[in-house]
């Protein structure tokens, strides 16, 4: 966090990491958020954190794929290229209307918000295309287990 938060002050930063911490207690409250991340596997092999660190990142994800609202897939570092290559954004569906759809793509200064409909569905399409070239849910977690072990 404080790599990408550099102005910050170690307090402003540790407010950040509890922030984040804190969102992820939507996926295991009474009435889920179900979440389909897809995650890059040079994003688990990464070499900047402590192996220790890394080790545990692995494991938080094993943890959350064994829960019944979340799915993540893997794409392995030899697949072609791909829609994601052109950066990381998330993608909020709501239940009520397709309308309500939308794009978040974050930066380092600032985060955009992407409302119009036919934009959202590029990046939709753009899902779609990344879950073909990931990993299926079994194969991801064993990849997972596999760098976990690596980094111990």
């Amino acid at each position: 966090m404080s790599a990408i938060n550099m102005g910050s002050t170690p307090d402003q930063v540790n407010a950040l990491v509890e922030v984040r911490q804190a969102r992820q207690s939507v996926l295991s409250r009474p009435e889920p958020l179900e979440v389909w991340a897809i995650i890059h596997e040079a994003a688990l092999r990464s070499s900047t954190a402590d192996a220790s660190v890394m080790a545990g990142q692995c494991q938080r994800l094993l943890d959350l794929m064994e829960l019944p609202n979340v799915s993540i897939q893997i794409i392995p570092l030899d697949a072609p290229p791909h829609p994601g290559m052109a950066g990381p954004y998330t993608l909020l569906g709501f239940p009520e209307s397709a309308d309500l759809d939308v794009v978040l793509v974050e930066h380092l200064a600032s985060a955009l918000y992407v409302e119009d409909a036919a934009d959202v569905s590029v990046y939709g399409t753009a899902f779609e295309h990344l879950r073909a070239h990931a990993l299926p849910f079994d194969k991801s977690a064993d990849l997972t287990a596999r760098i976990k072990q690596e980094h111990r």
